[in-house]
């Protein structure tokens, strides 16, 4: 019942510009904005991601309809670092850092003077939940996956084009595997202490960033809403790209 409410309430609320998906530029991501409200974040029975919590999400915002593409990323860069290369550029590019993404992050609110950042690791888990509090956004059936995500079972281990499977009931595409998903967070091993209003969760600087959503070369439990992992800003490979937030008035 919480999730149909949840759910009902995100859809009536549409027309107030909740869904409303924007594009700044022919060349920049597609986005969907996404209404303020609250959830339950983290997941109690996985010591990295408890306790679960309250969090309150103050503000609209837009989160990536898609995982930032090659396409997307060779527009703005000139450059495309992906394992692939442009063999098909509406792939997720891939072999990006948490340093290349603040790169990006900077070309493409020149370009467009528009504010766009990494999605602090609330604002995913709200966003990849989309109104539900099970272990997918679809349900806790992990052989439903295939309609979803792109994972070990399926991927044939290669990043697929964003937007081939079934959207989230925000729709969102590919919030369940394909690619690892950076995140504006430093990593801790819990929410102890975690910010509830939905900011970043700051530490030292060279801390260790959050990824979410799994990947290709992932089993089902690593595609849950709330798998997180960490590691350093740096680290760079085939499996990890990115999807963007983008601040509206």
């Amino acid at each position: 019942m919480w999730r149909v409410l949840a759910v009902f309430a995100f859809l009536t609320a549409c027309s107030d510009s909740g869904g409303k998906v924007i594009q700044d530029c022919p060349d920049c991501p597609e986005m969907v904005i996404l209404l303020p409200g609250a959830f339950q974040m983290g997941e109690d029975s996985h010591p990295k991601e408890a306790p679960r919590h309250e969090v309150v999400i103050p503000t609209p915002f837009a989160i990536g309809k898609y995982e930032v593409t090659q396409a997307e990323w060779q527009a703005v860069m000139g450059s495309n670092p992906s394992s692939s290369g442009l063999a098909d550029r509406r792939r997720p590019v891939d072999t990006v850092s948490w340093d290349d993404a603040q790169a990006f992050i900077q070309a493409l609110n020149a370009k467009t003077g528009k504010t766009y950042r990494l999605p602090t690791e609330a604002e995913w888990e709200y966003a990849a939940r989309a109104g539900t509090h099970t272990a997918y956004s679809f349900g806790d059936d992990p052989a439903l996956l295939d309609k979803y995500g792109w994972y070990a079972v399926n991927s044939e281990f290669e990043p697929s084009p964003v937007g081939q499977l079934k959207p989230n009931p925000f729709g969102l595409f590919d919030m369940h595997g394909n690619v690892w998903e950076w995140v504006a967070d430093c990593h801790t091993d819990g929410y102890v202490g975690a910010p509830a209003n939905g900011s970043a969760r700051q530490g030292e600087p060279g801390c260790r960033r959050v990824l979410r959503g799994g990947a290709i070369g992932n089993e089902p439990k690593d595609l849950r809403s709330s798998t997180r992992y960490g590691d350093t800003p740096d680290y760079r490979v085939s499996v990890i790209g990115l999807r963007l937030v983008r601040e509206v008035p």
